[in-house]
């Protein structure tokens, strides 16, 4: 049966958003801004994703879900998290999960570690990349993990410096890049400061994340001009959509520069140490709007909606595409 009113929804917001990228190309041909050609799309949707949805999704659904991911065209796939079950019950078969899924070739299949010990167990289970994530704010690092930044920033160190015993490439994240759930407004030049030590150690990306959404195009402008430490081709961004504001700040980074974006499938998940922040942004909608800009993406739109729709499905929740 028809949901007419959601239907109806989805194009207000669909018009909404191509009128937004026709100004911000009107802009960016004013200013003489050169936007990237092509952008890689880091789908978050079965760790970031699924780590923050109610619902814990049977192991042998999350491999599926993967391997589905795999034939959409994708370059990364963020697969799992090698985290203590005991904080993180979603990810508690991450062994399994890694070690089961079918390797495509040509895809980078990343796991996150928040120490040695969960670098330890993705080692065996043959991870090629992973990622360790950090914070700009005190408050949250220490409520996230239970240190302050300069000792996240150790025991960082520590893992990167083991993964390249291993050939294992790391990715570094740096949370509440524009706002933190405890502390409010996050100083730009501090978010440069961690970015910088994570290149600095060996991470060969470091995503921007503005983890509770309170991100706007005035503050990402404010954020980008401030990124001095890491390269713009090393950088890229995360954003949640809390506010709606999530592709415009996105523009916004493309218009810096930035070429690697961080989303999610169907927009799930969120981040359970900011309990109101709302889901990722949605991969289908991020295509939709570099396809509008004429953006290369190498991904199959219509392929990647529908494994969006069948884990909205399993996850008994609508999906957040715009895709009609």
């Amino acid at each position: 049966m028809l949901n007419i009113p959601r239907i109806l929804e989805l194009k207000t917001v669909l018009a909404s958003l191509k009128a937004t990228i026709s100004a911000f190309k009107e802009t960016c041909l004013r200013q003489g801004k050169t936007l990237p050609k092509f952008v890689k799309i880091v789908e978050v949707g079965p760790r970031d994703g699924l780590q923050n949805e109610k619902e814990i999704v049977p192991t042998q659904e999350k491999i599926d879900f993967i391997n589905r991911l795999s034939n959409c065209g994708l370059q990364t796939i963020e697969a799992t998290a090698f985290v203590s079950p005991k904080w993180v019950p979603q990810m508690g078969d991450n062994f399994e999960v890694y070690t089961k899924i079918n390797k495509r070739p040509g895809v980078n299949y990343t796991a996150l570690v928040p120490n040695t010990k969960g670098l330890e167990t993705a080692i065996k289970a043959g991870v090629k990349e992973v990622a360790v994530f950090g914070a700009a704010s005190e408050t949250f690092t220490k409520k996230n993990i239970n240190c302050t930044i300069k000792e996240s920033l150790g025991r960082f160190k520590e893992v990167v410096d083991e993964a390249k015993k291993h050939d294992i490439r790391i990715r570094g994240y740096v949370s509440c890049v524009m706002g933190c759930p405890y502390e409010g407004d996050v100083a730009p030049q501090k978010v440069d400061e961690v970015a910088g030590e994570l290149f600095s150690m060996g991470c060969y990306e470091v995503s921007l994340g503005d983890t509770i959404g309170v991100g706007t195009p005035e503050k990402t402008h404010a954020l980008m001009s401030n990124i001095r430490s890491v390269p713009v081709e090393n950088v890229a961004v995360h954003f949640h959509d809390t506010y709606d504001k999530a592709i415009e700040n996105i523009l916004i980074a493309l218009s810096y520069g930035v070429s690697v974006v961080d989303s999610s499938v169907a927009g799930l998940g969120g981040c359970p140490y900011a309990k109101k922040a709302a889901g990722n942004v949605c991969t289908e909608n991020v295509l939709l709007a570099l396809q509008e800009l004429g953006i290369s993406h190498g991904v199959d739109l219509r392929q990647l909606s529908e494994t969006g729709n069948h884990i909205s499905r399993i996850l008994k929740r609508d999906s957040q595409s715009l895709l009609e």
